[in-house]
């Protein structure tokens, strides 16, 4: 399956048809990363992360698996989780 996340100099392209609920996708734009998640009432939800530290992270991420676990750890590591 194509990746529903693309990426040109014109923006973030988004093929909501091609997600799956609950997880969660994301692309590098403009040295920001993008994430998107389409939850279980086909609700689209996008968040920009500008903390140079955690893009950095995050280009490093092969699948978005090990996205997710990268988060939890962050949460876990900076106590955001409450």
């Amino acid at each position: 399956m194509d990746y529903p996340i693309s990426v040109d100099e014109n923006g973030v392209k988004i093929k909501p048809e091609k997600m799956e609920k609950e997880k969660l996708y994301h692309c590098i734009f403009k040295e920001k990363a993008m994430l998107v998640f389409k939850d279980s009432q086909d609700v689209m939800n996008c968040y920009e992360i500008e903390e140079k530290d955690l893009v950095e992270k995050i280009k490093k991420i092969d699948n978005d698996d090990d996205l997710e676990k990268l988060f939890d750890d962050y949460l876990k590591a900076q106590d955001l989780k409450n």
